[in-house]
């Protein structure tokens, strides 16, 4: 794979924050990886998604008032994304850029650091769709999608025990499955609005969960676990 390019991760929020704690021990897990990678040339932009404190705060607010906007939910979620978003700059504050990509119409000129962490933007897609804005805008070909989900499957997983992996997938199976509309809150592999982004570039992404060992061997051309999603 070529080290010139970016490689561009998103990284789901609930690796961050599973379940209301932070995940320390996968972070510095993580920590370890990105930062042995970087020592081998390779450069990042990680993407941070809000995932179970998002959740949470939506819940919350479900509960005090019932039914909440398309507009709160994504917000909500949004602003989840800026602090855990924080918490990964602070973790690489050394060697990332000073800027968390919150706002994706300013573009960084001059790029020196081997690393730039990003948050949501704007409401209407999630972190998935901004981590293809970012391989658009800098030149990356690839972006590898860690979550708690391991692969894109026929169904889904947690209803139906038979569901089988796809392993390699194009871009207009992979739009049949996810449908072609951003609900706020949704769970897709990768969500509706980066699906159709991602097409038209002719991008590959890699669905692989949280294993990082499973993306360094994304990176070093071997047989990983997972799904590739190609045009």
């Amino acid at each position: 794979m070529d080290k010139s390019k970016p490689i561009i991760i998103s990284l789901g929020g609930s690796l961050v924050v599973p379940n209301g704690g932070i995940d320390t021990v996968y972070l510095s897990g993580f920590n370890k990886f990105i930062r042995s990678k970087i020592a081998e040339g390779w450069r990042f932009f990680i993407v941070v998604g809000g995932g179970t404190l998002a959740r949470h705060f939506i819940d919350a607010g479900k509960k005090v008032i019932g039914e909440l906007t398309d507009w709160d939910l994504d917000w909500l979620g949004i602003h989840a994304t800026h602090l855990n978003a924080h918490l990964i700059r602070t973790i690489f504050r050394d060697i990332a850029h000073p800027r968390i990509v919150e706002n994706y119409k300013k573009k960084i000129i001059n790029l020196k650091q081997p690393i730039v962490v990003a948050a949501g933007w704007e409401p209407g897609c999630s972190t998935d769709y901004d981590a293809v804005v970012l391989a658009r805008d800098y030149g990356a070909s690839i972006v590898v999608n860690m979550s708690n989900i391991t692969a894109v499957y026929d169904k889904d997983p947690k209803k139906f025990p038979d569901a089988k992996p796809l392993n390699n997938l194009k871009w207009s199976q992979f739009q049949e499955i996810v449908g072609d509309s951003w609900k706020p809150g949704s769970n897709y592999p990768f969500d509706p609005m980066a699906t159709k982004l991602a097409s038209g570039l002719k991008l590959t992404v890699y669905v692989i969960g949280k294993d990082v060992e499973n993306m360094g061997k994304i990176l070093d051309g071997k047989s990983f676990s997972g799904t590739t999603i190609t045009p």
